[in-house]
């Protein structure tokens, strides 16, 4: 391998190969180093690119870290009361058919202020995308526990771990909706490892193309990185991922589409 001396300029000026971020990021996110959350939304962003969805999407975002992403997102997304966005989701769509509708939601967000509205929704076939990012922590208020904390996990509120005997166990969400009918499409990805990253966008893709084909309600859980939340640096975040959430939430389709 040729190495390259440091001590002078370079003969050669260096060339920007590829775009850092997609078109319809509109700038920079300013979530804390090794958060996992900006990857989903930019896989998040390239689907609707990639299907022809941009001038014909809304969103609708709850109250967290990912919050900030609405100032950075080139399409049309509305933030809504803590927990609220599936219901905020169900309306718009009631009222616009025509548009493809998602939520972007915290765990906090969706499972502990709004775990009946998306249970209802699913319970409803709301012809919708909710999107979960599951860090196990409530992040944008300090890194207090959740109710899809896993066992074991430090919190704020359980610096020692969290105990079943005093805080009870976690809720799997996207297990309990996979069960409703009428739903059309339920999975769970993670975004630790490339390979992750690429199978979270395809079920995204998946949920998407689900709702356009009118097939019911649809979730995808992305489990992500909070190195701040979890007490742990930015590099060991993925491996304290798969080590912790992963085994307590497994990756994969939980509820595959009916056309598959």
């Amino acid at each position: 391998m040729d190495i390259v001396s440091t001590d002078r300029p370079p003969e050669t000026a260096s060339r920007k190969v590829a775009e850092f971020r997609p078109p319809l990021q509109l700038g920079e996110h300013s979530l804390c180093p090794g958060c996992g959350e900006p990857v989903v939304l930019r896989v998040l962003l390239e689907t609707l690119q990639e299907l022809g969805l941009v001038d014909r999407t809304i969103g609708v975002v709850g109250h967290g870290c990912y919050g900030s992403f609405v100032r950075i997102m080139d399409v049309d997304v509305l933030q809504c009361l803590h927990g609220r966005a599936p219901a905020c989701a169900t309306g718009i769509k009631r009222m616009r058919p025509d548009t493809a509708v998602f939520t972007l939601q915290g765990d906090g967000d969706m499972v502990n202020e709004g775990l009946q509205e998306v249970i209802h929704a699913a319970a409803r076939a709301e012809n919708v995308t909710c999107i979960l990012l599951n860090n196990g922590v409530f992040g944008d208020t300090g890194g207090q526990q959740t109710t899809t904390t896993v066992l074991g996990q430090r919190t704020k509120t359980s610096l020692d771990g969290r105990e079943a005997d005093q805080h009870g166990y976690p809720i799997p969400i996207a297990d309990i909706v996979a069960q409703l009918d009428g739903v059309g499409y339920v999975a769970r990805g993670a975004v630790g490892t490339a390979g992750g990253v690429a199978r979270t966008k395809r079920m995204i893709r998946n949920a998407f193309e689900s709702q356009l084909a009118g097939e019911g309600f649809g979730l995808v859980e992305v489990l992500t990185m909070c190195p701040t939340g979890w007490f742990v640096t930015a590099p060991q975040g993925p491996d304290y991922l798969a080590e912790s959430m992963e085994q307590t939430y497994p990756l994969g389709e939980l509820r595959p589409r009916r056309s598959s």
